[in-house]
C-alpha cells in the first residue's frame, strides 16, 4: 500500500461544513462527514492559524519562561514564550518576534526543534516549537492585553513546577523533555 493509500485509509470525506462561529482567533464549524463504512457523522472542529513557542536557553543553563494568567483555565501558568502566526507569517520570524515583545531576549541562534498538533481530536492548530541560544537581554513588550511576569529557571525547577502543575501545557511540557534530552544527546 502506497503512503498515499495508507493515508487516505480512514479518510472522512466532507459532505457539508456549517460555519458556527469566527473570530479574532479561532474559528468553530460543524462538518457533516460520510465515515470510511459508509456513514455519516458529524465533527466540531476548530480552526487556528498556528503558533509557534521558543525554548530559550541562557548561558547558564537556564530557560527563559512567562508566568501569565490562562482565563480559560482561571489560574496563572508558567510557560515558555509563544504567540499566534499573522497571516503570512513565517514560523522562524513569529518566534523570535513572541520571544523579543514576551521577554525582552534576542537570538541570533533560533533554530527548529520540532512541530505538532496541539488537539487533532477537534483543531488543526500546528505549534511550531523552536530552539534560542546565545541570548541577548533587552526590554520586553508585551501585547497591550498581556500580563506577565519573566522569570529564568533550571531543568530541576522546571519539573518540580511541572509536578505541581505550575506547567501543565503541552507547549511547555515539550519544550523540557526537549531540553532534557538534549542535554543527555547534544541534540534535538
Amino acid at each position: 500500500m502506497s503512503a498515499d493509500q495508507n493515508n487516505r485509509k480512514f479518510e472522512e470525506v466532507t459532505i457539508k461544513t456549517e460555519p458556527i462561529f469566527k473570530g479574532k482567533i479561532i474559528t468553530l464549524q460543524v462538518d457533516h462527514v460520510r465515515l470510511p463504512n459508509g456513514e455519516t457523522a458529524t465533527r466540531e472542529i476548530v480552526k487556528h492559524p498556528g503558533a509557534v513557542a521558543v525554548l530559550a536557553l541562557t548561558d547558564d543553563d537556564r530557560m527563559i519562561v512567562v508566568e501569565q494568567y490562562r482565563k480559560a483555565l482561571e489560574k496563572s501558568q508558567v510557560e515558555i514564550p509563544a504567540g499566534k502566526l499573522d497571516p503570512g507569517e513565517e514560523p522562524i520570524r513569529a518566534a523570535i518576534r513572541e520571544l523579543e515583545e514576551e521577554t525582552g531576549y534576542s537570538s541570533e541562534s533560533v533554530r527548529p526543534v520540532c512541530s505538532f498538533y496541539t488537539s487533532p481530536g477537534f483543531a488543526d492548530e500546528i505549534l511550531h516549537l523552536f530552539v534560542a541560544e546565545n541570548l541577548v537581554r533587552g526590554e520586553a513588550r508585551p501585547d497591550e492585553d498581556e500580563f506577565l511576569e519573566c522569570d529564568a529557571i533550571t531543568l530541576q525547577e522546571a519539573k518540580e513546577l511541572i509536578a505541581r502543575g505550575s506547567i501543565s501545557d503541552a507547549k511547555t511540557i515539550t519544550a523540557v523533555y526537549a531540553w532534557q534530552a538534549y542535554k543527555l544527546t547534544g541534540s534535538f
